[in-house]
């Protein structure tokens, strides 16, 4: 077993800053202090109008997949991600920088879309636990694209955790390919049968 108190730091981290933008942008009252955020749809300029400030709310998966009633199979399967990811990093050795790297992303953006997905339907008198919705809010510009007869002017609005969860995906497929064989992550028995 190797440590991983500091990859769980670093997931806590970037938890807490997913958390922040996501509490900015949609709004709070809490103790007397009150902040407005944003409406749902209202878009403002981030970057020029290559990267806007546009908040919306993904009641289901990465790119909008909808769950719809069963969507706390969703909350669930995270749930069941997270502990397999804690899992992952406590077998992986401090020498597979790149991958414990990755997986402190893809840790800390699945914890924060989960605190999304959990309890931000009860936070925000929007639906019960394990029902929220996770808020989105950065949408980059991309050129005009059609993929299988639909139109794309922007890039799908996403957060910080998804941020994360994409440069861990892309991080680990580049150590799987590129020599990480040491790791027990990417190793495959070759086991004989008798």
């Amino acid at each position: 077993m190797h440590s991983i108190r500091w990859p769980v730091f670093a997931a806590g981290i970037l938890v807490l800053i997913d958390q922040i933008t996501k509490v900015l942008v949609k709004g709070f009252d809490l103790f007397g202090v009150s902040h407005e955020g944003m409406f749902l749809g209202e878009s403002r300029p981030l970057i020029g109008d290559v990267v806007r400030l546009t908040f919306v709310e993904n009641p289901g998966m990465a790119f909008g997949i909808g769950w719809g009633d069963a969507k706390i199979i969703l909350t669930i399967l995270t749930i069941g991600i997270v502990v397999l990811l804690v899992r992952m990093l406590m077998q992986t050795p401090a020498s597979a920088k790149v991958v414990r790297v990755a997986l402190t992303l893809l840790l800390g953006g699945a914890v924060g879309n989960l605190i999304d997905r959990m309890f931000y339907g009860v936070l925000y008198d929007s639906g019960p636990l394990f029902y929220g919705k996770v808020v989105d809010f950065l949408q980059v510009d991309i050129p005009d694209v059609t993929v299988f007869g639909e139109l794309y002017t922007h890039w799908p609005v996403f957060n910080v955790a998804d941020s994360c969860v994409s440069i861990g995906v892309v991080m680990l497929l580049v150590a799987s390919t590129f020599g990480a064989q040491d790791v027990p992550l990417f190793r495959v028995r070759n086991e004989q049968a008798d």
